[in-house]
């Protein structure tokens, strides 16, 4: 067998036992750049990103987290679902299934399609590039929703998994165009931020794609995984004038929080979970954290402008699924809560830290740079419950820990002092005082002329 058929092959594998006990019945899965990845990996240790397994550190994750903002990375984004939907009708079923407006979107261009449920809640989300008049992908933590939705109706579309058939390689940093320019041998600098287009690597097609997951200069290349090997070590070749690094699993996340992007499963739990369209990508386990529900499971899921994805002029009059749950929620007049940053005492993280090193009784340590799964720690205004910190993370630029928080209105000027409960309940609780931060933490550089 081919290693892209053994690739697809693995996939469907992966997919199909995805309940199965990891280390006796479901295969693993690795990149299928993994052979170029394994050169860097000098200590052979591994994470699991949805189905894949990948490096944990090249050099190490401090170097790696700093590497966006002082040069650039290649960082391997191959695990997310992608989805390829096509057809008459493939449109109208997107614009019915997001909510924003797709009406002007232009072949090339890049959305961030974000999916509701009845109730408003997100059930899914990620980045949808259009490639032709009736052809799109869609590439996130998880298409089952999408895949789900599509088969309610009687849409003349159809929706095709060629997650197996191409790899995603995020390339982000101030020297992430001129590595890729060297790479092509192509003048990029004409993709405009959310824009796209077809270049090539030695003669392979690739489509470089302009992004702003780190809140830098960046790009994504996505091509065909039978050439994945040869692209990454072709990436790594043109950036080491640059100090381009290789960003492992362990260093992945920080540039998320310091850009104050929410990320699906992690920052908050998609509503989708509770259907037919739940996301078989992710890992199994339950929220960690202070914070206890008492609502249920919908204590963790989040209405879109609790996340910034609001829409700044009201509801429109568009139809979309979960349009009218938003209507509802803006015509009680009920503040909503907001997406801030949390910059935690440093002081209060140092005791926590330490805590090994003295007699009392430690609470629950933190794991660095953050935790691997969803945790969701109660914050506290007074002794009083304002809002919920998710996304913890050590920011080796920042030298601060930081986490991302939905407030209660009240309290989201920035400078306002709250207290993060740490430690789950039944444990050695700690308070770790923290201050209300606007997003991102850092400048946004993602728009910015190259």
């Amino acid at each position: 067998m081919d290693p892209v058929s053994q690739h697809r092959s693995t996939y469907e594998a992966v997919l199909r036992l995805h309940d199965a006990p990891f280390v006796t019945e479901r295969p693993a899965m690795f990149s299928p750049a993994a052979a170029a990845q394994d050169v860097g990996n000098t200590r052979g240790t591994y994470g699991r990103f949805a189905q894949l397994l990948l490096p944990e550190e090249y050099t190490d994750w401090v170097d790696e987290s700093t590497a966006h903002v002082r040069s650039c990375y290649i960082g391997d984004w191959t695990s997310l679902h992608k989805v390829k939907v096509h057809g008459p009708h493939a449109l109208a079923f997107l614009s019915r299934l997001g909510m924003r407006d797709l009406s002007r979107f232009e072949t090339g261009q890049i959305k961030h399609h974000v999916q509701l449920d009845e109730n408003g809640w997100v059930a899914s989300e990620g980045v949808l590039c259009r490639l032709g008049r009736d052809e799109f992908l869609y590439t996130a933590g998880s298409c089952d929703w999408l895949l789900w939705q599509l088969g309610q109706g009687s849409w003349d579309a159809a929706a095709t998994d060629i997650s197996p058939d191409v790899f995603i390689f995020g390339v982000q940093g101030p020297a992430s165009l001129a590595t890729l320019e060297k790479l092509t041998g192509d003048d990029l600098g004409d993709i405009a931020f959310s824009r796209s287009r077809m270049s090539a690597v030695d003669g392979v097609p690739v489509r470089v794609l302009r992004t702003g997951i780190s809140g830098e200069l960046g790009y994504e290349l996505h091509g065909p995984t039978a050439h994945a090997n040869a692209i990454w070590t072709a990436v790594v070749a043109s950036g080491q004038d640059v100090g381009i690094r290789q960003l492992g699993f362990r260093a992945q996340p920080v540039q998320h929080i310091e850009a104050g992007i929410a990320t699906n499963g992690l920052d908050y739990l998609p509503a989708s979970i509770l259907t037919p369209g739940a996301p078989r990508q992710f890992r199994k386990g339950v929220p960690t954290g202070s914070f206890v529900p008492t609502g249920g499971v919908t204590d963790y899921f989040r209405k879109p402008g609790e996340l910034g994805w609001g829409f700044r002029k009201g509801v429109p009059d568009r139809d979309f699924i979960g349009r009218d749950a938003l209507a509802r929620d803006a015509e009680s007049g009920v503040p909503a809560r907001r997406l801030v940053g949390l910059r935690w005492s440093a002081q209060d993280v140092a005791a926590v830290l330490t805590s090994l090193l003295t007699g009392t009784e430690p609470p629950d340590q933190m794991e660095l740079p953050r935790g691997r799964g969803p945790h969701f720690d109660q914050v506290l205004v007074s002794g009083e419950p304002v809002g919920v910190a998710t996304g913890r993370t050590v920011s080796p630029t920042l030298r601060a820990m930081i986490s991302l928080c939905v407030l209660d209105p009240a309290h989201t000027t920035p400078g306002t002092e709250v207290v993060v409960l740490w430690g789950r309940p039944g444990t050695p609780q700690r308070e770790i005082r923290a201050t209300v931060t606007a997003l991102p933490f850092k400048a946004d550089n993602r728009r910015l002329d190259p």
